[in-house]
C-alpha cells in the first residue's frame, strides 16, 4: 500500500525543488560571470587599448570602497599595460 503525501507535503517538495533549481541557476550565473570575467582580463593584459578601456569601466562602474581595494592589483597592472600603448 502506498502512503498519500498531504498537500502541505507536495508543496514543501515543491518548494525544494523550486530552491534546488534555483541555487543551479545562481551557480551557472556565477561561473558564466567567472569565465567571461577571466576572457575580458586576459585580453586586457594583452593588448593596451583593452586594457585602458577596461580600467576606465573598472573605475566608473565599481564604487564600494572594498571592492576597489580587491582591484588594486588589477587596476595598477592594466594601467601598465595602457601605458605601453602611449610609447609606441
Amino acid at each position: 500500500m502506498t502512503t498519500a503525501r498531504t498537500i502541505d507535503q507536495q508543496i514543501a517538495e515543491a518548494e525544494a525543488r523550486v530552491a534546488r533549481l534555483k541555487k543551479k541557476a545562481k551557480a551557472s550565473e556565477t561561473r558564466r560571470k567567472i569565465i567571461v570575467g577571466s576572457v575580458v582580463i586576459s585580453n586586457a593584459l594583452q593588448d593596451a587599448d583593452t586594457a585602458r578601456r577596461l580600467a576606465a569601466l573598472l573605475r566608473r562602474n565599481v564604487t564600494r570602497d572594498v571592492d576597489t581595494k580587491e582591484l588594486a592589483q588589477l587596476l595598477e597592472s592594466l594601467d601598465a599595460k595602457a601605458s605601453e600603448g602611449h610609447t609606441n
